[in-house]
């Protein structure tokens, strides 16, 4: 019995056991777990800082300034956010092939990599728009009739009322936006780019901007319906116009010269 009570374990000799056994785990995990998701966010989001600067250094510096800050050749970049970098890199206009009244849209220079990058470093200079995600400009399931009330009350005066464009003075125009990435014209009502006025979220909520989109989307197919008949290029009353002083005046003059003539013939006989 003296034995048997001998070799019997002290009551806390497991507790013991267990919180030993957690202390080597806890300290396995710290040593071998995945850095935290938060800090690897920042690592990545700074490393893209890091490789737009180099970027901006190369491609945009030399007009716009070391720090962002502007010169004679360039405006001041800070405080305009990624959305305007997406969207000004993101269609070709930026770089800048050569300075004039409105810098036209060309094939892009940097891959997307390279304008995320570029729109990290401009977004560290300043607080501005944010590039859009495509749930903020998908425009499926949208309301097309709501967007075409918007789009001809707040931008058909330049766009045209299906835009299509149209010229503004100083040499300036509003570009056509059919075929244009519903991204880009997510971004340009968020920034205002060149002679454009912005729409931020609190003049133009996003699901406006989304009716907006899905409007244009629907007015520049190829196979969008024309109620109206024959649309005449969709460039409103210029065309409209024109086709009626051509046309429709010419209709009126030929008319009348055939009546003349089948009168003057009457009379002699």
């Amino acid at each position: 019995m003296k034995k048997l009570s001998a070799r019997r374990r002290h009551p806390l000799a497991a507790l013991v056991v267990l919180l030993f056994a957690l202390a080597v785990t806890g300290g396995l995990y710290a040593a071998f777990a995945p850095a935290d998701k938060a800090q690897a966010q920042d690592t990545a989001q700074t490393l893209a800082i890091e490789e737009g600067k180099k970027l901006y250094a190369v491609g945009c510096a030399s007009c716009h300034g070391t720090g962002g800050q502007g010169s004679s050749d360039g405006p001041s970049l800070v405080g305009v956010g990624s959305a305007a970098v997406d969207f000004q890199v993101g269609t070709g206009r930026m770089p800048a092939q050569q300075p004039g009244a409105q810098v036209p849209e060309k094939p892009k220079v940097y891959s997307q990599a390279e304008i995320d990058q570029l729109g990290a470093y401009i977004a560290s200079l300043g607080a501005g728009p944010i590039t859009p995600t495509k749930e903020q400009y998908d425009p499926s399931g949208a309301d097309i009739a709501n967007g075409g009330q918007l789009f001809r009350t707040n931008c058909a005066q330049c766009h045209n009322f299906t835009g299509k464009g149209g010229a503004l003075t100083g040499g300036k125009y509003a570009p056509e936006l059919e075929g244009v990435d519903p991204k880009h014209v997510y971004e340009a009502m968020q920034t205002g780019p060149q002679q454009m006025p912005s729409f931020p979220d609190t003049t133009m909520p996003e699901q406006d901007k989304r009716d907006i989109i899905a409007y244009l989307k629907a007015v520049g197919e190829d196979d969008s319906p024309s109620p109206g008949g024959f649309e005449l290029g969709g460039l409103g009353p210029v065309s409209e116009g024109l086709f009626g002083w051509i046309f429709g005046l010419g209709v009126m003059i030929a008319a009348a010269v055939w009546v003349a003539a089948h009168t003057a013939k009457a009379k002699k006989s």
